[in-house]
């Protein structure tokens, strides 16, 4: 009997490869370095040694050390940097919104519409190609070239805060706590619909859809996909439309997106995942201009990275940043506070 494998698709946060493998009932005692190397297709001994040195191999839920001996039913999961696509970066001049600088780290507030990093049909104009033109010699994770700095992402029209990594301690760091889901995310969002519940949370395993690639699908039997937790506030009711405040405990792709999606409360204006159209209210024609003029002013789904906060590299103490909505964002919930006080 093999042992069950696994390849799961990137994080939104981590920008790693991960496996999971399952240990066959009868394996014999090996150190984890050489299973690992037996199992893996493509890694090299260096590669395996540095991510258990790292911290990014846990048995069992626990980080191992690199004299571990995998028993027999071990459950092992593993993050390795995934390779890049390109790795040659051109410099941009392009301004960038720094919230927050040391000799560590920097906490970049990126504007919606720019694309993290250079991939398919992004090559230029990214929050990378800035980075290079503003910073020199930003650290890269091994066999993560042409991404300095960069330890998670956000989506292109998502807005808000992002850690970026000034030396190899810090990235290392940071991805630990990403990989260990201690850092503390906060997420604003306006999502059609009035939730029943002030507060909650949404345990539902998220993966690739098998129709669309680009689209993340939910799969509440738990028979596919990753982990993904996301906690759920009500901030303001707006009669149609709601303002609520989400915390991640894990970071998958567009996990946000499709939870909300997944309880019938889509993000507003969130093309993919079916906001961009009317799902709550009335379609006369004066409601459906109003709402239009609203997707004009947000063209974009209505989410915002808030705050992060986590243990800071070099002085080892709690660190949080904030950051404001922005105008596109402040502006629809203006528009939407107006619109109910005189309907």
């Amino acid at each position: 009997m093999q042992e069950d494998i696994s390849k799961n698709e990137q994080e939104d946060d981590g920008l790693f490869e991960h496996h999971q493998i399952k240990v066959d009932p009868k394996q014999d005692l090996l150190r984890i370095d050489k299973f690992l190397m037996d199992r893996l297709p493509n890694v090299t001994r260096n590669k395996v040694q540095k991510a258990i040195k790292d911290g990014f191999v846990q048995v069992n839920g626990v980080t191992i050390k690199p004299n571990y001996k995998v028993h027999p039913d071990d459950n092992i999961r593993i993050a390795l940097p995934e390779p890049p696509r390109d790795t040659e970066v051109k410099p941009e001049n392009i301004p960038l919104d720094i919230v927050y600088e040391d000799s560590d780290l920097l906490i970049v507030n990126k504007e919606a519409g720019m694309v993290v990093h250079p991939a398919h049909q992004n090559w230029e104009g990214t929050l990378v190609n800035a980075l290079a033109y503003h910073f020199q010699q930003l650290p890269e994770m091994q066999g993560n070239e042409g991404r300095p700095g960069l330890v998670h992402r956000i989506d292109k029209d998502t807005s808000g805060l992002l850690v970026i990594a000034k030396t190899e301690k810090s990235m290392t760091a940071l991805a630990k706590q990403f990989f260990d889901h201690s850092i503390e995310r906060t997420y604003y969002a306006l999502v059609w619909g009035e939730l029943e519940d002030e507060e909650g949370t949404i345990d539902v395993n998220l993966g690739r859809s098998f129709k669309d690639r680009r689209i993340t699908d939910a799969f509440p039997e738990g028979d596919f996909g990753r982990t993904a937790i996301t906690h759920y506030k009500v901030l303001e009711r707006l009669r149609y439309v709601t303002l609520i405040q989400c915390n991640l405990e894990t970071g998958r792709t567009h996990q946000i997106r499709a939870h909300m999606k997944y309880i019938g409360h889509p993000l507003f204006n969130d093309a993919t995942y079916g906001g961009d159209r009317i799902l709550k209210g009335t379609q006369f024609s004066k409601y459906k201009s109003f709402v239009d003029n609203c997707f004009k002013i947000i063209p974009r789904q209505a989410l915002h990275a808030k705050s992060l906060g986590f243990i800071h590299p070099s002085s080892n103490k709690s660190v949080h940043f904030e950051s404001e909505l922005p105008k596109d964002f402040e502006e629809v919930l203006e528009k939407w506070r107006h619109y109910i006080q005189f309907h």
